[in-house]
């Protein structure tokens, strides 16, 4: 389970380097795509595989709303290895995409790491802690 937040950079070359406790998790491979929020997601391949076998695969291409969930993620996405110093090379228009700058937080979400240009993580962070424990809430309710 990918779990935790991390501060780091991105250099002038456009690579990240993988939080060192992320590092084996992805050892055969990345696929790095837009997010949800302002963000990039980065999957193991396996995860990745997972995602679209179970949400993307099952959308109906003939759908409006299939074909652009699909657009999204696949015409995004960029697969790749970590270098020897863990590095990932992110493209430019998934840089653009979340409007990344120099500094960035790498946050473990379960199954995948969302990738956010670090003065928007505080400003999400803020949110998400304002508004929990009624997201909670709501959602326990749906369980009734």
């Amino acid at each position: 389970m990918l779990l935790g937040a991390h501060d780091h950079t991105i250099d002038d070359k456009n690579r990240l380097t993988l939080p060192a406790k992320f590092r084996e998790a992805f050892q055969d491979g990345v696929v790095v795509t837009r997010g949800f929020d302002g963000c990039l997601y980065a999957y193991r391949r396996t995860d990745w595989d997972r995602l679209v076998e179970s949400r993307l695969a099952t959308m109906d291409p003939l759908s409006k709303e299939g074909r652009r969930i699909h657009r999204f993620f696949f015409a995004g996405a960029s697969e790749a290895d970590l270098d020897k110093q863990g590095r990932v090379m992110i493209p430019a228009q998934l840089l653009e995409h979340a409007k990344l700058g120099r500094e960035v937080v790498v946050a473990g979400v379960r199954d995948h790491l969302e990738i956010w240009d670090r003065a928007a993580w505080r400003v999400e962070l803020a949110e998400v802690e304002g508004s929990a424990e009624d997201v909670a809430e709501r959602l326990a309710d749906q369980r009734d």
